[in-house]
């Protein structure tokens, strides 16, 4: 278990066929209001895009204190120079807490690993955009409704570990913000 913020404990589990349903749920649920806004929700297709597109295989679980907090999907680009970052949900109750930028450094620590950019969609509006901003983002395109952005890969200096818990030590870092798409 990794330590987010000051009280929030975490792990990423790999995902599994039998998650397609909680993760379009909360899908439904966080992305309502940015899509309602962008004049685009439909209560069907917000589910139905998710369930067509799922991958267990590049999919994690989040999850908090034991129990389903999230999801993440973090798969190779169609020519294998990089990795998509998509479907990154967490509960409403799971954010503000710093635990969407945890997840997030540990993903784009994998990819700085590989030397290798992520590239992500973001509603336009959404407030997730400016944690992505914040990891080192920048936008590459958009449209009314959506803006991609990429993230190249890091390799000159480490930025500083979030807190972190194994066993009975932890190493404590700056404490981080919340999270969105």
């Amino acid at each position: 278990m990794r330590t987010a913020g000051e009280t929030t404990d975490w792990a990423l589990r790999p995902g599994r066929a039998t998650d397609v349903e909680s993760v379009a749920e909360l899908r439904a649920e966080v992305m309502r209001d940015d899509l309602v806004r962008l004049g685009r929700y439909d209560e069907h297709r917000v589910r139905q895009r998710l369930r067509d597109g799922f991958s267990p295989a590049h999919t994690s679980v989040v999850e908090v204190d034991g129990a389903f907090a999230g999801s993440v999907t973090l798969r190779p680009y169609e020519d294998g120079e990089g990795l998509w970052l998509e479907h990154f949900y967490l509960a409403p109750g799971a954010q503000g807490r710093g635990l969407g930028t945890a997840v997030l450094r540990e993903l784009l620590d994998r990819a700085d690993a590989d030397g290798v950019p992520v590239r992500l969609v973001v509603l336009r509006g959404s407030a997730a955009r400016r944690l992505y901003e914040r990891e080192g983002f920048t936008t590459e395109s958009e449209d009314p409704v959506d803006v991609l952005m990429v993230r190249e890969a890091r390799t000159a200096e480490p930025r500083a570990v979030e807190p972190r818990t194994t066993g009975p030590r932890a190493v404590r870092g700056p404490r981080p913000p919340a999270a969105g798409r």
